[in-house]
Parts: C-alpha cells; sequence; structure tokens
C-alpha cells in the first residue's frame, strides 16, 4: 500500500520503518527541514534500538522515503498517518494544536479520497474536530480512523511488529477491511485487532496508560508502607503478582515513571474528567503517589547526607527507562534537581542520554563514564534500571567511592550480597 506518515518523532519514525519493511511504499513528511536532512543522510534523531537498520535498510530499497513537502505525502499516499505531538498545556489538557493544523492543511491538498489516521495520542473527541475541519475545507471524500500507538520506548520495533492489539476505531466496513490489510504482516501468528468506534480507541489509549501507571503508584505507595513496617517489597510483588487476576507487569517499585507518555496522558485524562465534571480521582492519586515517591526517594538520599559539607553524588542513570535517551518527566532528572537543591555536586552516567540530559540539566552537573564518575565521590545513587547496572564491579566501586554507600532507586541488587560486600545498601521497600 502507499502510506504516509505525517511527523518523524517518536511513534511517526517507528510506524513509518515498520510499515517499510513490511512492503509498503512510506514517505515520511516532516516541517523540520533539518531533522528530514539528517535523516536523508541516514542521521536518526532518537535512541530505540533496532530502528537505525531498519530505517537504512528500507530508504536503500526505495520503500521510505523522507520529505517536508507535505503536498508529495498527499498526493502519493491513500492511507495518511498523523504522528504529529500533542504536548501538555498549562492546564494539563493536550495540545492538539498540531493535529488540527495539518488536519486542515491534508484537506486543502487532497484531490481525491484519502483516509486519515490518527496515530497521535488524542483526546476523546477529537475524530469529530479532525473530521469537522477536513470537512470545512474540501469536498473530496475522506474517512477518519483512530489507531492509537501502544509502543514502550526501548522496545517500540518490536511491539509494532509484534503488537498485542491494534485499535482500529472505525465505522466503515470498507475502511476496516484495508486497514486490516494494512497490519496484516504483523498478524501471522494471530489476529490482534480490535475494531471499535472512534470515541472508544480514544478513550482505549488513555485507559491503558492510566491503568498502567496507577499499578506502578501504587506498588511504590505499598514500597513505603514496608518501609515502616519492615516488610520486603519485592516478596509482596511475587505473591499479588502470582495472582492470575493481576499478574506481574508493571508491578516493579521504582524512584517514579516519566517519559513522554504517562505523565501526560494521567494530566490529560484528569483534564477530560474535570471538564466534563467526571473527576478521575484515581488517575489524580495515581498522580500524586508518583510526585510523592520522587520526592520521598531523593530525600532519603539527602536526609543520610544531613550536616555534611562539600557533599559528591555519582548518578547511574538519567533517562526515565532502560533502552532509551528519553529524559522527558525523567524521575532520574527530578532527584538530580533535588540533590543540587540541597547543595550536593553531582556526577552522572547514562548509556545513552547524556546527549539528551545536557538539553535539561546544562552545565549543572558533570557528565563521564561509569566507573569514572565514583572517583572521590560519597556515594552512588541508581536512577535508571541499565542492564550494565546489573552486575557491576562492585569493588572497584568501593575502592573509588569515598564512603561505600548505594542508594538504588530500582532494586536492581540483592540488599544481602551487596552488604557482603562491605557497603551501606538503600533500596525501596525493602529491609
Amino acid at each position: 500500500m502507499k502510506v504516509s506518515v505525517v511527523g518523524v518523532g517518536y511513534v511517526g519514525l517507528v510506524a513509518a520503518a515498520c510499515l517499510a519493511e513490511a512492503g509498503n511504499k512510506v514517505v515520511c513528511v516532516d516541517s523540520d527541514e533539518g531533522k528530514i536532512e539528517r535523516l536523508k543522510q541516514g542521521v536518526i534523531p532518537i535512541y530505540e534500538p533496532g530502528l537505525t537498520e531498519k530505517v537504512k535498510d528500507n530508504e536503500k530499497t526505495g520503500r521510505l522515503r523522507f520529505t517536508t513537502d507535505l503536498a508529495e505525502g498527499v498526493r502519493d499516499s491513500l492511507i495518511i498517518f498523523l504522528a504529529v505531538g500533542t504536548p501538555s498545556a498549562d492546564d494539563g489538557s493536550a495540545d492538539i494544536s498540531a493535529v488540527l493544523d495539518v488536519a486542515g492543511q491534508i484537506a486543502e491538498l487532497m484531490d481525491g479520497y484519502r483516509i486519515i489516521v490518527t496515530k497521535s495520542t488524542v483526546p476523546v473527541g477529537t475524530h469529530k474536530a479532525v473530521s469537522d475541519i477536513i470537512s470545512s475545507k474540501t469536498e473530496k471524500p475522506f474517512d477518519y480512523v483512530s489507531n492509537p500507538e501502544f509502543l514502550k520506548e526501548g522496545s517500540a520495533v518490536d511491539d509494532f511488529i509484534k503488537p498485542d492489539r491494534v485499535i482500529i476505531g472505525t465505522k466503515n466496513p470498507a475502511v476496516m477491511e484495508l486497514m486490516k490489510q494494512l497490519y496484516s504482516p504483523f498478524m501471522m501468528k494471530k489476529q490482534r485487532i480490535l475494531f471499535m468506534d472512534p470515541a472508544s480507541a480514544e478513550m482505549t489509549k488513555y485507559a491503558a496508560n492510566v491503568m498502567l501507571a496507577t499499578r506502578i503508584s501504587f506498588m511504590n505507595e505499598i514500597s513505603g508502607l514496608c518501609d515502616k513496617f519492615g516488610a520486603d517489597v519485592e516478596l509482596v510483588r511475587n505473591g499479588i503478582g502470582s495472582d492470575s487476576r493481576i499478574g506481574n507487569a508493571f508491578l516493579f517499585p521504582s524512584v517514579g515513571f516519566g517519559g513522554s507518555c504517562f505523565p501526560k496522558d494521567v494530566r490529560a485524562l484528569i483534564y477530560m474528567g474535570d471538564k466534563q465534571d467526571c473527576p478521575m480521582t484515581i488517575a489524580l492519586a495515581a498522580q500524586q503517589a508518583n510526585h510523592t515517591q520522587q520526592h520521598r526517594f531523593a530525600g532519603r538520599v539527602v536526609e543520610y547526607f544531613s550536616g555534611k559539607t562539600d557533599v559528591r553524588l555519582a548518578v547511574w542513570g538519567l533517562a526515565f527507562k532502560a533502552r532509551t535517551d528519553d529524559v522527558r518527566e525523567s524521575p532520574a532528572v527530578s532527584c538530580v534537581r533535588r540533590f543540587l537543591e540541597a547543595g550536593f555536586k553531582v556526577k552522572a552516567y547514562d548509556p545513552a542520554a547524556m546527549e539528551t540530559a545536557k538539553d535539561v540539566l546544562g552545565d549543572t552537573i558533570e557528565y563521564g563514564q561509569d566507573y569514572d564518575i565514583l572517583d572521590g565521590c560519597d556515594g552512588l545513587v541508581i536512577l535508571t534500571d541499565w542492564q550494565e547496572f546489573r552486575n557491576p564491579d562492585f569493588q572497584e566501586i568501593a575502592d573509588k567511592l569515598k564512603s561505600p554507600v548505594i542508594f538504588d532507586g530500582r532494586n536492581l541488587y540483592d540488599p544481602a550480597y551487596v552488604r557482603k560486600q562491605g557497603f551501606e545498601y538503600f533500596s525501596i521497600g525493602r529491609p
């Protein structure tokens, strides 16, 4: 099929590369000339395992191309995906101005029937707003589809190729068949397409993300209570996760959730509920619990060094999670800022997020390599669950630190083992 993807950010680029890999001819459109030029040169703007190879391979075959010319994308495609950003506005709502703007431009460029597919995360009701704008600017026929993405940063390519489910929001049976055909290469083992109306598709996206954020926040609150009673949150997690009604996913206690999706979608759902006089009290509690967890963990570190001067901390991890360079609303960045406010000096290392972290932290901290940053520091704080942090050389850590103390915001290590190595070890919800 002939497809265009408008917006080559995280969602758009992954979708475009995977659709091209399946044999479709895909045009990627973005108004950022610098980004498009870099993509043509093989420079991928985000860190995502497997994405670079797919982009380069499919561009080489001609199935994937990049342009700033929206008219080219509209002209050469039957199906047009909207994957532009929908950031949080000041009031917590999702800003869909870019989606509406692109929809209007597409309408003016259409020379015949098109299927407009929204991949961006948009508030419930956006399907009507987009359809109204297109109808007001063209008499050409079109259909609208809500097709929310469910990609996890760090495994987005695999998530697209082997999805748990694909949500298709449309009422037109003919469009259902076309979308089913488009996604058929990713359904070879099992049919996992769910058809529903556009409003329900939009709601499903928010409900899924806020549900997952709530599970994380709940376990983080339980970890705080475990600290008070001397219980072990890891044993509790295994105990409740073995219940088939609950399962093990997203039950890992940590310093909190972050990234481009969960915080933004929680805020948006709270806003939608307030607007409809239907308060989203559980979503609000999850949001508050997440802020509390970050404050609690960082506060524990600050309290440990209370009264000491010239405190230097080594930090492993700046991305909000492993396998990504994304630091948007990262709990790690939040904690680092708290350490700076306390007057501490910070040296940090992250396998992928050093450059993106510099965009938000600038020169307020030092940056270096894993073990190098430990020299002369008063303690090590682990804030991201990178695989390379899971089995480190504890002897080298102890030799480089001024005092052997580790604050583990991801519960990466066995407490008894680390203490046998001579460390003071503080984790989350474990005695």
